[in-house]
């Protein structure tokens, strides 16, 4: 179960599909070169690998433990985070006035995979740090900035998202908590909140907890949602910890992954009510609560690539290692190794091309965001800023789907083996469940892809990415080579029916809302495909080219033949995705409710 970072895939997705020599001519990046990023990849990968990854089976042997209001983290993990916030790996991509390093999401967004690879339920602590951090960056007042920023940043506190309820569901216009100001700038904050991961631990000194709750008198629904900063510890003028706030564990999940990581049920006001901050201006929580999930839902797809890559390698490594029957060619007269047999090496195939293709997209949608924030022309960040938001619900939805089918492969490359847990083969596919679920759905993330992504701008976004890959096609067809023809010809038929799909949607919307929504999930996954398909024909471009000159040949082919096995296994289902959903959703919608 030993983990190895993929270094040289990471840098080669920075170097040639963000560009970042391109981030790096930024304002603001200009020491985040190539160098840099390669450096800080290094560096990343021996914490990882040495320190979090042996952790990830004592996490799930030996999870949080919940006792009289207190959770104690996994045997091993509160040293970790130690070492974690003092190598600075909280601030990565923070800002250096709050003590952050200030880097580029190209760059951070390898080392979130690699802390993820080794060992998830540790990163998920941090990865609500971020989401904390950029909502209080957004929204907070200056005092709340001078408060709690640096404390985040360095990793000394640590951060949560309170959203859901027991009656509320992902349905937050339900959200009952409540908060009433006290007269001083403060409020007293009531309520119960649930599945509030890392909502209590030993591992940081304080806890600050994010808190969506309705202020007396408030409109009904999600109009009148407003967030507030509740602190686990209140915090004196002089930056030194204070009296115990009333928020208190009353509990946690018994769950079937990511074990190590305590998913709280936290109740607030029990003692005459938990002192809580504003966060902006009353009635626009939900409106700043989306900055910390739209910041979740990039760093839950990353996680789904984490999970398919540990998964991959384990697979990998067993099939090398597992002497089961002769080759059906008969090539060898002895039992080989598995990795000789057709069906081994398609499924090892098809987890390697998912896992890269996504990363290859989560990159490319790194770099469209560092763009939007950085470049000094306005009109190039807003279309980058289109771009960045079209593509995190492909990033989170389709690259969560993608783990739990990667995952689960990784089981039947083991066959029995993979059943018994002691291979870990099964811990990976209970951990990717979980992403899938959280930080919205799969089917929340394709209603936003349907609403907020296609139908805000008629398809504008959509049929802009569709002219980019019409580029490369064009690249792909000039090359000329046997495996770049084939990858053009695949490419154009999924582009083909994603641009149906797009128009299916913007034009059936209102007179056919249940079937344009019934094929919300399908549109995902196809273009999902696509995109991740697309970055594969990318690195097969810049792989040809670097292959002719003689650069790491090994690597160079296997990137080739990565994307060429992607295109004929992978995106070739994009067509009959597109008949599903223009086609087929009466199918969906045809069956009484009394007939299921």
């Amino acid at each position: 179960m030993r983990y190895t970072a993929p270094l040289k895939d990471m840098l080669f997705n920075i170097q040639h599909l963000a560009r970042i020599d391109h981030i790096a001519a930024l304002p603001g990046f200009e020491d985040a070169g190539l160098d840099t990023a390669q450096a800080v990849l290094e560096e990343a990968a021996k914490f990882n690998e040495g320190v979090l990854a042996p952790l990830n089976w004592v996490g799930d042997q030996n999870p949080s433990s919940w006792k009289d209001g207190v959770v104690t983290a996994t045997p091993g993990f509160k040293a970790a985070f130690k070492q974690f916030a003092e190598g600075g790996w909280q601030g990565l991509q923070h800002p250096a006035d709050y003590g952050g390093a200030g880097l580029p999401k190209s760059i951070g967004a390898a080392c979130v995979e690699m802390c993820n690879s080794a060992n998830l339920s540790f990163a998920l602590c941090p990865l609500l740090s971020d989401g904390a951090i950029e909502a209080l960056l957004t929204a907070g007042s200056d005092a709340l900035k001078a408060t709690y920023l640096e404390k985040l940043v360095s990793g000394e506190w640590t951060g949560t998202m309170n959203l859901t309820e027991p009656q509320a569901g992902s349905d937050l216009a339900m959200v009952r908590s409540r908060a009433e100001p006290v007269g001083d700038g403060s409020y007293k904050v009531f309520g119960t909140k649930i599945f509030i991961t890392w909502g209590e631990h030993d591992m940081a000194e304080n806890i600050v907890h994010l808190v969506l709750a309705r202020v007396s008198g408030a409109p009904e629904g999600v109009k009148g949602i407003s967030l507030f900063v509740v602190p686990k510890f209140l915090v004196n003028a002089d930056g030194t910890l204070g009296a115990r706030n009333d928020v208190h564990c009353v509990s946690i999940e018994h769950k079937l992954g990511i074990k190590a990581s305590p998913t709280a049920v936290l109740q607030y006001g029990d003692h005459g009510g938990a002192v809580g901050f504003l966060v902006g201006e009353e009635n626009r929580g939900l409106e700043y609560m989306f900055i910390m999930m739209n910041a979740a839902r990039y760093a839950v797809g990353v996680q789904g690539i984490a999970v398919a890559e540990r998964a991959y390698q384990t697979a990998v490594q067993f099939a090398k290692d597992r002497v089961q029957s002769r080759p059906v060619d008969g090539s060898i007269k002895a039992s080989v190794a598995i990795i000789h047999h057709p069906d081994v090496q398609r499924m090892l195939m098809t987890m390697r091309g998912h896992t890269q293709g996504c990363r290859a997209m989560a990159m490319a949608a790194a770099a469209a965001y560092d763009t939007a924030h950085h470049h000094p022309d306005a009109d190039t960040r807003q279309q980058n800023q289109a771009v960045y938001e079209f593509l995190v619900p492909l990033v989170k939805g389709y690259s969560t789907e993608m783990s739990l089918d990667v995952a689960s492969l990784g089981v039947q490359v083991h066959g029995g083996m993979g059943f018994i847990e002691e291979t870990g083969a099964a811990q990976y596919l209970r951990d990717a469940k979980i992403l899938s679920i959280y930080e919205g759905t799969t089917a929340i993330q394709a209603n936003d892809l349907v609403g907020r992504k296609t139908l805000r701008d008629a398809g504008a976004t959509a049929k802009a990415i569709a002219r980019q890959i019409v580029v490369t096609e064009t690249a792909l067809a000039q090359s000329g080579s046997a495996d770049a023809v084939a990858v053009a010809k695949r490419l154009k038929t999924a582009r083909t029916a994603f641009l149906d799909v797009v128009t299916f949607v913007v034009t059936q919307v209102k007179a056919q809302p249940n079937a344009v929504f019934a094929g919300s999930v399908p549109y995902l996954m196809l273009a999902g495909k696509l995109v991740a398909g697309w970055q594969l024909a990318r690195s097969l471009l810049v792989a040809e080219e670097l292959l002719a000159k003689g650069e790491d040949t090994a690597f160079m082919q296997a990137k080739i033949t990565t994307a060429r096995f992607y295109a004929d296994h992978v995106l070739v289902a994009a067509q009959s995705l597109r008949d599903s959903i223009v086609e087929g959703a009466d199918s969906v919608t045809g069956m009484a409710v009394d007939a299921f």
